[in-house]
């Protein structure tokens, strides 16, 4: 899995004013990332807003990424739920023929136990036709993935090859990329600390800010591997204010602000989401400014 190795992107979907995904607004964003440097695309992660989209309007996302990406880059699926039956249904009916791996997140607010967690995975893995990703955020899910789960469930399973650490700990990371099996991959999922879990052995990011900073970013984490740590880290305190910033009001408001400042797409998000308050959409435009 070594096309998943540097800095993946979790796309926004763009919407128009009235609530409509906007397709060409998606097609320029897409041509930005790989204008910029960035070495392959998840589509319909968090970021994405899948939450608040209906069957149709993931149908509509996917084919307008697989058009406009035009088998340039790996493509990585965003297909997690906390029915783990859901999940399966759709690996088995999907079509998954433009996508290298999908990302699957551990279940949400059920709270499942480790056992629960390795059970939900284990029947994703076997009814899964591609290689796993698994994503364990527990800002969201409620619930810690701990790197013995993990451990189990990559040695037990071939085809699950990585994870999306994004608990916020570097310790819990620099715990699974010591006793990850050869070829597994601890892909940061937080992009603070994106640069010190490279620098630590793991496989590099999937991203929210580099979509903005794709050029910056994806070369940080490029120095990263090549292990260069002072061009690497120049470059991290270049972009390391902004990461705060689309973060403070919520993903992917913050984002989706900066594609606004850009001109590649409207500010707009679904609720329960809302768009950052005037305060902080200055002070984005002021960074954008200063880096774009």
């Amino acid at each position: 899995m070594q096309s998943l190795t540097g800095t993946g992107v979790a796309l926004i979907t763009p919407f128009k004013k009235d609530l409509s995904v906007d397709t060409e607004a998606l097609e320029r964003i897409v041509n930005y990332q790989i204008d910029g440097g960035i070495d392959y695309l998840v589509v319909l992660g968090t970021t994405g807003e899948p939450a608040t989209m209906d069957k149709d309007e993931k149908e509509l996302v996917i084919k307008t990424v697989i058009k406009a990406n035009n088998g340039r880059l790996p493509l990585v699926l965003g297909i997690g739920s906390n029915n783990t039956k859901e999940v399966t249904d759709e690996l088995k009916s999907r079509d998954l023929s433009a996508f290298t791996a999908i990302l699957s997140v551990s279940p949400y607010y059920n709270k499942p136990t480790q056992e629960g967690v390795y059970q939900h995975f284990k029947a994703i893995a076997e009814a899964s036709p591609l290689p796993v990703i698994l994503y364990n955020v527990p800002g969201r899910t409620a619930s810690n993935m701990l790197p013995e789960t993990v451990f189990r469930l990559a040695n037990d399973f071939k085809n699950i090859v990585g994870i999306k650490e994004a608990a916020g700990d570097i310790v819990q990371a620099m715990r699974l990329i010591q006793g990850k099996p050869d070829g597994f991959l601890v892909i940061s999922g937080d992009d603070m600390v994106t640069l010190p879990m490279v620098l630590a052995g793991g496989a590099g990011v999937i991203s929210v800010i580099a979509e903005g900073f794709p050029k910056q970013f994806s070369q940080m984490v490029k120095l990263g591997l090549e292990r260069k740590v002072d061009e690497a880290y120049k470059l991290h305190y270049l972009i390391a204010d902004s990461i705060d910033m689309i973060f403070e009001q919520g993903n992917p408001a913050g984002i989706k602000h900066i594609f606004k400042e850009l001109g590649l797409c409207e500010d707009v998000v679904r609720l329960p989401l809302v768009n950052v308050n005037a305060d902080l959409a200055g002070r984005i435009a002021a960074f954008v400014k200063k880096i774009a």
